[in-house]
């Protein structure tokens, strides 16, 4: 599997010819989902959907096809019946050959008074990769390389190396990192690298690992 990281939260996978995005929101470029087969899509938040770069992938292409939760798919599945998918904890299937299983329900507490949307989180290949949008969750199953948020209005430093602790992943690399300066990094890498039990690693946008 070859991990491409875009900005901010989005990813795209590439396997066996085929590209598979998650998050390709407000804050990532463009064309981050262009090419793609198949987009998974975590919250409603902007910064992980951007619904005209979407209606944009899915006219472009007709055999793109969406896998999201009914928040964000009640906005996306009118205009294109067939190929926008609502999925929930505990969903599995297969996008782009892809094995993926979703993962949790709400995202992280911003504020006591922000109510919470739902968010799901994507384990990718049995635990070859996990993504959890906007949410600390744990999958019930091992994870070699967990997407980590690395910063974000709703998180301390120590819930993220906490998190990666309790996920034990071999590997981490960041995203949620498009409010996370140049300054700060250097901080990042060392506290989360140094406490969190696993390699910590993280990607300039459009920089490539094979995993």
């Amino acid at each position: 599997m070859k991990l491409t990281k875009k900005s901010h939260s989005c990813v795209r996978l590439e396997k066996d010819g085929r590209v598979l995005v998650l998050d390709p929101g407000s804050f990532s470029e463009e064309d981050a989902a262009s090419g793609a087969e198949a987009i998974l899509v975590t919250h409603e938040h902007p910064d992980h959907f951007d619904e005209g770069r979407l209606r944009a992938a899915l006219e472009a292409d007709p055999g793109v096809e969406v896998w999201t939760l009914k928040s964000v798919a009640d906005q996306l599945a009118p205009a294109f019946p067939g190929r926008v998918h609502t999925v929930g904890h505990g969903d599995t299937f297969s996008a782009a050959g892809f094995d993926v299983q979703v993962h949790g329900e709400l995202h992280a507490v911003i504020h006591p008074d922000i109510p919470r949307v739902t968010n799901v989180g994507y384990l990718v290949d049995g635990g070859a990769l996990f993504h959890p949008g906007d949410a600390l969750t744990v999958p019930d199953h091992p994870v070699e390389t967990l997407l980590l948020p690395v910063m974000a209005p709703w998180s301390k430093i120590w819930e993220v190396i906490d998190y990666v602790r309790e996920v034990r992943p071999r590997r981490a690399y960041d995203i949620h990192d498009a409010l996370l300066t140049d300054l700060a990094r250097p901080i990042y890498d060392r506290q989360i690298g140094a406490l969190g039990g696993a390699e910590h690693l993280r990607l300039a946008p459009g920089v490539s690992a094979e995993l």
